[in-house]
């Protein structure tokens, strides 16, 4: 049996700037944007390259927004990766490099999206 992580509820206090930011800013894919009454919509975003989605809108989740933490984005070149987002104009971190004896190493960049949830980009051995 199989069980693949496909899609992630992401809490945001503003639907449409949240899916401009994810769309726009850092290039996902809108899949879907479903609203059958005021007290639901859903907006399904995909990264590039990704077998896992992202999920905004009301009534997709009860936390509270900003709430979530630690969310990686993995990329083959985290240098050229967070100059585009830079150029996109999204605030992101330095790239970190981090290691261990007789690890190799691994570089990671962080970002919020604008309510706080919290990301970053990997970069892991090759």
């Amino acid at each position: 049996m199989d069980y693949r992580l496909e899609l992630i509820p992401i809490p945001v206090t503003d639907v449409d700037r949240a899916k401009a930011f994810y769309s726009t800013l850092l290039g996902f894919t809108v899949d879907l944007d479903f609203s059958p009454t005021e007290a639901f919509r859903v907006v399904q975003l995909t990264p590039p390259g990704s077998a896992c989605s992202i999920a905004i809108g009301v009534g997709v989740v009860a936390t509270p927004p900003g709430s979530v933490q630690g969310l990686h984005l993995v990329v083959d070149d985290i240098h050229t990766a967070r100059a585009e987002l830079l150029g996109r104009g999204v605030e992101i971190g330095e790239v970190r490099d981090m290691t261990a004896p007789g690890k190799p190493v691994v570089s990671y960049a962080a970002f919020n999206d604008p309510d706080g949830n919290g990301w970053t980009l990997q970069q892991l051995p090759r």
